[in-house]
């Protein structure tokens, strides 16, 4: 007996064709995407487009494709486009509109970029009025992503001052070496020297003439130090001027990728060849609330440290008001942190980073330093001493202030034992070699600590 088989012919046709709505299933994700931008208002996102020349696609139409593209783990343009002429969800999306991955990359580049914020709140909102967020109690947390860069195009901020110091120098030698030959007899009265310290595209002018007065027509200049003046006199001026351009897109990072000057080169996480590498990255923080994304910005930052309060400065901005609960790890435990989130009325539960160690729950690596540290020592809260391991006093001597990078101003205690000549234990807290050590002093930095700190 042969196979039965169902029937299969390719040339039968169709006496009332299906739609591509009955051809999607009722609860498919493509349907949510559709329903919840549906709700949406794009109003700021209409207005981008122009009232003249040809008409656009309709912009709602290109956000759900973005989303649902998105969703479905598509983000090249050219495979987009692929899923609008063979995907029938895509299909159903666009109502069998076709786009081209060019008109596609550009409303992501250019229009979308600009409003895609108010977009994401509205979404966001939406969760709220469904009770599936509360925008109340916040976890946050970073994560570096690695730009689409070149990975050895990158400017290093201290190469660049590292440069101009030699530049410096150079043109100093050269002022000088023109002064030693100039001939005494000629009358000239000796120039001013100028101030190298700080060299500028005009001065580099101005001293290159007069060292090429100097030594243009001296039989004493040698062809070494001639063919040198050409070099300052052909380079100097273009290489000053490029680095000054460069330390204006550096700002306070201190380094950027040529291909993608907004990326800051980060210490990645290793490969699986346990490798970490220096790569052009961004500082994305993210804020989650029942495993969903509420809130995100970028950072050039390379840590977290300094991103909590702008983080959440950008989500007070974004709804109106702060998160009454803060959840973070210990990459975000500071003094500035804990400061700034107090004043805000934010109940808080950010670790510091020795926690763990204090609190027992991590072991503790052998340390020479073992029981030197201010957790270790005896504090006499009443009267503000410190005792040390010996036994001996450690009375509060200075207190000074500092800011940190962001501004902010730290308040700094100093204690310090009155004699530990002749101390057996002197070894252990006295750590000086070649530079100055405060060896009796107790240094409290904000939550930071360390015995025997080097200045």
């Amino acid at each position: 007996m042969s196979p039965k088989f169902q029937d299969y012919n390719q040339q039968e046709n169709w006496l009332f064709p299906p739609s591509i709505e009955q051809l999607i299933p009722r609860d498919h994700p493509v349907r949510i995407v559709n329903g919840v931008i549906e709700q949406l208002d794009l109003q700021l996102l209409t207005k981008i487009y122009a009232r003249e020349g040809r008409p656009s696609y309709h912009p709602k139409m290109m956000l759900k494709v973005m989303v649902y593209a998105y969703m479905d783990n598509i983000y090249s343009s050219r495979k987009i486009e692929k899923a609008l002429r063979e995907n029938i969800n895509f299909m159903w999306l666009s109502g069998n509109q076709v786009v081209d991955h060019n008109t596609l990359a550009r409303f992501r580049s250019n229009r979308l970029k600009t409003v895609f914020k108010d977009i994401f709140k509205q979404v966001v909102m939406l969760l709220a009025i469904e009770g599936l967020v509360s925008l109340k109690e916040v976890f946050t947390d970073g994560t570096k992503i690695e730009s689409v860069a070149g990975r050895y195009t990158f400017v290093w901020g201290k190469s660049i001052k590292n440069y101009k110091e030699k530049m410096s120098v150079q043109l100093e030698e050269m002022w000088n070496h023109a002064q030693a030959i100039a001939d005494d007899e000629s009358g000239d009265p000796e120039p001013t020297p100028p101030d190298f310290t700080k060299i500028t595209p005009e001065k580099i002018e101005k001293t290159v003439k007069e060292i090429e007065r100097k030594i243009k027509n001296n039989p004493k200049a040698t062809p070494k130090a001639k063919a040198k003046l050409r070099y300052i006199k052909n380079n100097f001026k273009d290489n000053l001027e490029r680095y000054e351009k460069q330390e204006e897109i550096l700002g306070d990072r201190n380094s950027y990728s040529k291909t993608d000057p907004e990326a800051t080169f980060m210490r990645m996480k290793d490969d699986h060849m346990r490798n970490g590498q220096l790569k052009p990255a961004y500082n994305v923080q993210i804020s989650t609330e029942n495993q969903i994304v509420i809130h995100y910005t970028l950072h050039q930052k390379t840590n977290d440290l300094h991103t909590l309060k702008p983080h959440l400065d950008s989500y007070e901005n974004l709804y109106g008001e702060l998160p009454e609960v803060v959840t973070a790890d210990a990459g975000y435990g500071s003094e500035e942190n804990y400061d700034y989130l107090e004043g805000k009325g934010i109940h808080t539960y950010v670790k510091y980073n020795t926690f763990d160690k204090e609190q027992g729950l991590t072991k503790r690596k052998k340390d020479k330093n073992q029981g030197f540290r201010r957790d270790d020592l005896f504090y006499n809260e009443e009267q503000d001493f410190y005792v040390c391991p010996m036994g001996q006093r450690m009375e509060k001597v200075a207190e000074y202030t500092s800011r940190t990078k962001s501004g902010y101003r730290q308040q700094h205690s100093v204690y310090e034992a009155k004699n530990c000549h002749g101390c057996p234990l002197r070894g252990l807290c006295f750590q000086g070699k070649t530079t100055v050590v405060w060896n009796e002093t107790i240094i409290l930095k904000g939550i930071k600590f360390k015995l025997g700190r080097n200045f």
